[in-house]
């Protein structure tokens, strides 16, 4: 059925007179595809075996119920299907484009481990939630009875506003501090449009609004307004931050010209996506077009680096990590999409400095090798002696990583424990903190993570903030 829905689109356009209305040949293409996508959504979730024991929902962090909304997918059913889907799941059509779901619901699917193929969740779980946006099923935020009681959110990324939503949606008037000009965090400047397209980010946002959430961007917390400000303003307070202060490299020239950090490298890309001036881009110190570029690192942002990179068209691309394939970090299909693209991966590879003059011109690499497991489980790379080259770039792209920035500190915050890590303490159940009324959540709390276990902090963190809420008045009494 999908194939003949293909063919007739293909039919179709090829009999299309060339001077016909433009507008009305989009409309025919978008048609006949969204029959064919739907086919296409059908028949996947029609494999899904109902089995006994539903090893996709248990990977997932959200514990979607994945089983039933791709029965009611293959039934026809995509109404239903999506309001199971958005019952535990604030943000289905992010989560279907970005999850690492070869690491999570897919890699599980037990047709997967048979040896037949997955079935594509991440794919029917965006469609499904791209037609109810489509269709009007996508309820506006409207709660049934306003609260007098005021939270503060600082950070308006994924856990922030996944808190946000369901914060207003019990009432709570709710305010997002964000030092950003735009909400979304990494959600917005971090992960790529290809992606994640930045229209399905903004229809978020301005749903959020349209409910009565109030933005605060550009506000630097500890610079614009106080901690201690914020806390008098407001109730409760959510710290949702993310973490945003890159690991670095203490090797030789690592401070020269052309050698810049992942994060400020895709923030310049996805500003250029929403039409921004940015002055770093046009001058070509953050765009990869016509040079030879390396990325270090095997995470997902790496990825994100090397695939933008291509895109921007880039003469090469080589992305050096530490390890092997089978150990790397990042998502084994994005590895794959990056090959597909034209990406070199040079594994079991680490820099021990740069050479540059006025400005990087290699990467001094040490080959590495695989010794004993670290306290983790995983082998340590170790160099081999003698085995060292140089690897020629006009661009090296540092994705080694994020930590924790020194929010105590920086905020001017007595009591507020941190760990080891530099990661904000909070109560694994309630997210609340050494500070009465502070909660913590996402990556502030967890370290650098996956953005549906930001969801899922967000969606917790609502509900010990309600806690706290309906309580308070009988705490301030005693």
């Amino acid at each position: 059925m999908a194939k003949d829905r293909m063919l007739k689109f293909v039919t179709v356009a090829k009999q299309m007179p060339t001077k016909r209305d433009a507008a009305e040949r989009k409309h025919d293409f978008h048609e006949i595809y969204r029959e064919f996508a739907a086919d296409k959504a059908a028949e996947q979730a029609g494999r899904c075996s109902q089995c006994g024991v539903p090893y996709c929902q248990s990977h997932c962090p959200l514990h979607n119920n994945i089983p039933d909304w791709l029965r009611m997918t293959a039934e026809g059913r995509l109404q239903e299907a999506y309001q199971l889907s958005q019952s535990t799941n604030t943000f289905p059509e992010i989560c279907g484009r970005i999850c690492p779901q070869d690491r999570l619901c897919e890699g599980n699917c037990v047709i997967e481990q048979s040896g037949h193929g997955t079935v594509t969740i991440g794919a029917i779980e965006k469609y499904i939630t791209d037609t109810a946006w489509q269709e009007g099923w996508v309820e506006p935020i409207r709660p049934a009875q306003e609260r007098g009681e005021s939270v503060a959110i600082i950070g308006a990324g994924p856990a922030g506003l996944a808190a946000a939503d369901a914060l207003r949606r019990a009432g709570v008037q709710v305010t997002v501090y964000d030092r950003h000009d735009r909400a979304g965090g990494l959600l917005t400047y971090g992960i790529p449009g290809f992606k994640l397209e930045k229209e399905v980010v903004m229809r978020r946002i301005r749903q959020l609004e349209e409910g009565g959430v109030q933005f605060e961007l550009n506000c630097n917390v500890g610079q614009d307004i106080s901690f201690d400000a914020i806390r008098g303003k407001h109730d409760a307070v959510i710290i949702a931050t993310g973490v945003y202060k890159s690991r670095d490299l203490n090797v030789p020239n690592a401070t020269a010209p052309g050698i810049v950090r992942a994060i400020d490298y895709l923030t310049a890309s996805n500003r250029k996506s929403f039409g921004d001036e940015v002055p770093e881009f046009d001058s070509g110190e953050l765009n990869a077009e016509g040079k030879r570029v390396v990325v270090i690192g095997g995470g997902d942002t790496a990825m994100d680096c090397v695939r933008t990179a291509i895109r921007q068209g880039a003469k090469s691309v080589k992305c050096l990590y530490r390890r092997d394939r089978a150990n790397m970090p990042g998502s084994q299909r994005e590895v794959e999409n990056a090959e597909e693209e034209g990406v070199e991966f040079v594994w079991l590879t680490a820099p021990r400095g740069f050479v540059a003059e006025e400005r990087v011109e290699g990467v001094m690499v040490s080959q590495m090798r695989l010794g004993a497991p670290d306290a983790t489980g995983r082998r340590s790379p170790e160099v081999i002696e003698g085995a060292d080259y140089v690897e020629p770039a006009d661009l090296v792209i540092k994705a080694l990583g994020f930590e924790p920035e020194d929010l105590p500190r920086l905020w001017g915050v007595e009591g507020l424990d941190v760990t080891r890590w530099g990661t904000i303490r909070a109560d694994f159940r309630t997210h609340a903190t050494s500070l009465p009324g502070v909660f913590a959540v996402g990556d502030i709390v967890r370290g650098a993570s996956l953005v549906v276990w930001a969801i899922r902090d967000g969606r917790e963190v609502a509900e010990s903030v309600l806690d706290y809420l309906a309580d308070a008045p009988a705490i301030a009494a005693e």
